[in-house]
């Protein structure tokens, strides 16, 4: 069951393309795809269904979920230079996270930290905040957390024995 959550999310992810960027149906199907990425994990948990392959496949959809939203939202937000520069600080953390884990447990790990979720979940209200909260007060709020959880994540990896 939590497979096809997630699963769930990258069909919603996927219709997000088709989506008017800021429409009804794009905040929808945004907030379907967010509430799958926060249920998944418990659902599996509380059906004793965790898995290695769900959670590569939570991780597989949180990227298709994130690259789909850039692909629409940044066109249509006028993100400040920095702040693009720190993105792609974070993104060079999080690359490095990943081949970091490979080379040292050979395979792909993910990890599910508190510090990720409250990354995922302040990533979801981003958008949703946009006309209420200035772009560039709650952007630097987001960018601290997700490179803080960057860290952690690099951190659990080196401390990791066993995976």
């Amino acid at each position: 069951m939590a497979n096809i959550i997630t699963g769930i999310r990258v069909l919603c992810s996927i219709a997000l393309l088709f989506c008017p960027t800021r429409s009804t149906s794009f905040y929808v199907l945004y907030i379907i795809a967010g509430l799958t990425d926060m249920v998944d994990g418990w659902v599996a948990r509380l059906t004793n269904t965790v898995s290695e392959f769900g959670a590569k496949w939570d991780t597989i959809a949180d990227f298709v979920f994130v690259a789909v939203c850039l692909i629409k939202l940044t066109p249509v937000i006028d993100i400040p230079n920095w702040i693009c520069f720190w993105i792609g600080l974070i993104a060079c953390l999080k690359f490095f996270n990943i081949g970091y884990g490979y080379l040292v447990h050979k395979k792909f790990v993910a990890i599910h930290s508190v510090m990720n979720k409250a990354t995922g979940f302040l990533l979801l209200l981003f958008p949703l905040t946009l006309t209420v909260i200035n772009m560039k007060y709650s952007a630097v709020v987001l960018c601290l957390v997700a490179t803080c959880a960057a860290i952690h994540e690099c951190l659990q990896l080196r401390t990791l024995q066993e995976v």
